[in-house]
């Protein structure tokens, strides 16, 4: 009994959230002035983009950040989202990418939404430890399966861990 304990205990320690160091702090927040990178999709509609599923990828580029300057840190990639008649999903995604190692990518498929919204807040979290230094954070949207999306108050939050 007592060794699973000891393994239970390890292992929870092993997987525990980090603990942050402070609040978080917006890294950068983007307007409606602000050109997004896929500029045929995301079309500037009153104060905010207005999306439709195009082509066949569902993932629609919006900003990039090219060296941010940030590690050991939760980054949080935060928007206010409303959606139409969204058929499969449609979340927020945020690459990563390191040099030398690639890119890698945190998807907010626990916040994905479906079907017809009114503005709900979503966002999804990349953690970032000592030494990993992203030199470019790419902002996503992925809407599958057609639909209309709108986004405001898009955000990139930073977190200091301990």
């Amino acid at each position: 009994g007592e060794e699973k304990l000891e393994m239970m205990n390890l292992l929870k320690s092993m997987f525990k959230a980090p603990t942050p160091a402070g609040p978080p702090v917006i890294l950068r927040a983007f307007a409606v002035t602000d050109p997004t990178i896929n500029q045929d999709a995301a079309r500037v509609e009153e104060d905010a983009w207005r999306v439709s599923s195009v082509d066949d990828d569902p993932s629609i580029r919006l900003f990039e950040l090219a060296d941010p300057g940030v590690e050991n840190c939760i980054l949080t990639y935060r928007s206010q989202l409303k959606t139409e008649d969204v058929k499969g999903r449609a979340y927020l995604e945020m690459w990563c990418r390191f040099p030398g190692r690639g890119e890698f990518f945190s998807k907010g498929l626990n916040h994905a939404v479906k079907g017809t919204n009114d503005w709900g807040s979503y966002e999804t979290q990349f953690f970032l430890k000592a030494g990993q230094q992203p030199d470019l954070i790419k902002l996503n949207l992925t809407l599958e399966g057609g639909g209309t999306v709108w986004l405001k108050s898009i955000e990139l939050l930073t977190t200091p861990l301990e």
